[in-house]
């Protein structure tokens, strides 16, 4: 421990905002550089073979689709595509009548999908556009004017969406064997501009539970809810009874075990054959990054989650209902489910909002494939800013929450809410099941950091970057007790942009060739997080 002196300069920052622009012209001018081709072959550097006065570039995309059923070729977006009034799509494409077999009918389709999800076609938007043989012609595709397929019915307009980050293109439709050849040039689209903000950094420490005493956990911190609230079952046909016993929860070798058993047991009149538990935090907040280091039961018909609700629910039974703050019925207090995982369909997890605009079988979720959820720890997160939610396996995001319009329909989430943990079992519970175990390595709630002047304190200095502003390198030293931590950069929308462990008392990070702006470095160890603004010149 040692005395420093922490500067904190809150800068006057001024933006004019920024367009995004995706374009590859084939000819070296490009802010793509993730094309690929999939069950198709491509060639993006390829001699136009029909120059003429509508495209007469000299490079050009070849598509040559060989029978592959469902032959695309496309791109991943380094940004969330917006999607609003005046921002079409648009390419030119020239498809040889002598390049193409079968009746299919002639069209190309643009699709906008979710990379981040298992599954990126499960809930794309889709615009089909005919065209003709044997010209080039320009093709636009406007997702706000145009008529759109949702592949999934239950996905709201794309212009309300803020998850698409993939763009396909796929010439003469899918699941056919025919063969297409094509070339498409000039690709551009330009989305809204967005303004430049400058985010919240959730880097301090404010509540946590490292589960660090073995046996019952900490009466402090937790609360067992067990109370039938409606005498008989839970709200979701949920066939368990919750209990307080250390059967179905308890703290050993630093790890918390929330355990499902198979067993006939009998509460508040009512028998039951099956036990769990959901524990309610005695800690509510607003705003603030929430992060969760756990391993995940199995068994079809378990359904383990991390999730919060307004510390204003009507629940009886719920903590803060007993301590007098019951005022507001669900959805309208609002629900944040951070992670969710079902038994009958494992290694998926998925983040979800409940709100009075969308509830139950809400269309406000995301998720991904975790192929070692129940085998190994991961950390579920959810960072939560004024405007949206992000939420993130092991820093990768798979969903954000970010509504157009805040209203108390689609936004009741500027006031505190608490956590929750729980293992559910539902009717179709494996008749072969027995137990098993969510494991919590631990919870920890970070908010921003009160000071907003020169301040002289006393803390663990960990790491030290410089310079700052940077121009092309900057210089990460550390303490030796920081070796063996983690730095994880990102850009203010939250993508991870580079992770290193710190393997030496001073590393370096070359930022020649990053964009001017803000980015954030935060160092993680196990008992600390600390987030440092760098302004790249």
């Amino acid at each position: 421990m040692r005395k420093i002196i922490i500067i904190q300069l809150f800068l006057l920052l001024f933006f004019t905002g920024f367009s995004q622009i995706l374009k590859d012209d084939f000819e070296g001018n490009s802010t793509i550089d993730t094309w690929y081709a999939d069950d198709c072959l491509m060639d993006i550097s390829y001699a136009n073979p029909f120059i003429d006065s509508i495209n007469p570039s000299a490079t050009v995309l070849r598509y040559q689709d060989t029978g592959g059923l469902y032959a695309n070729v496309g791109f991943d977006s380094p940004w969330i595509i917006n999607i609003s009034d005046d921002t079409p799509f648009s390419l030119k494409i020239y498809v040889p009548s002598d390049g193409i077999t079968g009746n299919q009918p002639n069209q190309i389709s643009l699709k906008l999908q979710n990379a981040n999800l298992g599954q990126p076609w499960s809930t794309q938007s889709e615009i089909i556009k005919p065209i003709s043989l044997d010209e080039w012609q320009e093709v636009t595709f406007d997702f706000v004017n145009d008529t759109y397929i949702n592949l999934d019915p239950n996905s709201p307009p794309p212009s309300q969406r803020n998850d698409f980050n993939r763009v396909v293109l796929q010439v003469n439709g899918e699941n056919n064997t025919d063969e297409v050849l094509a070339y498409i040039d000039d690709f551009y689209f330009e989305g809204e501009e967005q303004e430049e903000t400058d985010d919240p950094v959730y880097d301090k420490l404010v509540w946590y539970d490292e589960f660090d005493e073995d046996g019952a956990l900490d009466a402090s911190k937790w609360f067992h809810q067990t109370l039938l609230p409606n005498g008989d079952s839970w709200f979701n046909g949920e066939i368990q009874h919750y209990t307080d016993r250390l059967e179905n929860s308890f703290v050993e070798d630093g790890i918390m075990y929330l355990v499902a058993k198979k067993e006939e047991f009998t509460d508040q009149g009512v028998t039951k054959q099956y036990t769990s538990a959901r524990l309610n935090s005695k800690f509510a907040f607003t705003y603030g990054r929430v992060e969760v280091k756990a391993k995940l039961p199995t068994g079809v018909g378990t359904w383990p989650a991390i999730w919060m609700l307004g510390k204003n629910i009507n629940e009886i039974g719920a903590y803060w209902y007993i301590e007098g703050y019951g005022t507001t019925d669900w959805p309208a207090c609002g629900e944040i489910d951070i992670m969710e995982h079902w038994g009958s369909n494992q290694n998926y997890v998925q983040s979800a909002m409940h709100t009075p605009s969308s509830y139950g079988g809400t269309v406000n979720h995301g998720g991904q494939v975790i192929p070692t959820a129940s085998t190994e720890f991961h950390v579920y997160a959810l960072d939560w800013y004024p405007d949206r939610m992000v939420f993130s396996v092991d820093d990768v995001v798979h969903y954000t929450y970010h509504p157009h319009e805040q209203n108390p329909d689609t936004w009741p989430f500027d006031e505190d809410q608490y956590l929750l943990l729980n293992i559910a079992i539902i009717p179709n519970i494996d008749p072969n099941f027995t137990e098993s175990a969510m494991e919590i390595d631990y919870v920890r709630v970070y908010q921003e950091s009160t000071t907003t002047s020169i301040a002289e304190v006393h803390l663990e200095s960990k790491l030290i970057v410089s310079p700052n502003p940077v121009n092309t390198t900057v210089s990460i030293r550390s303490q030796s007790e920081a070796l063996g931590s983690n730095v994880f950069i990102y850009d203010l929308q939250g993508r991870l942009l580079k992770s290193m462990i710190i393997n030496s008392e001073e590393i370096f990070v070359d930022m020649s060739d990053w964009s001017p702006g803000i980015y954030l470095f935060q160092h993680r160890g196990n008992r600390f997080n600390q987030t440092f603004k760098v302004i790249k010149k």
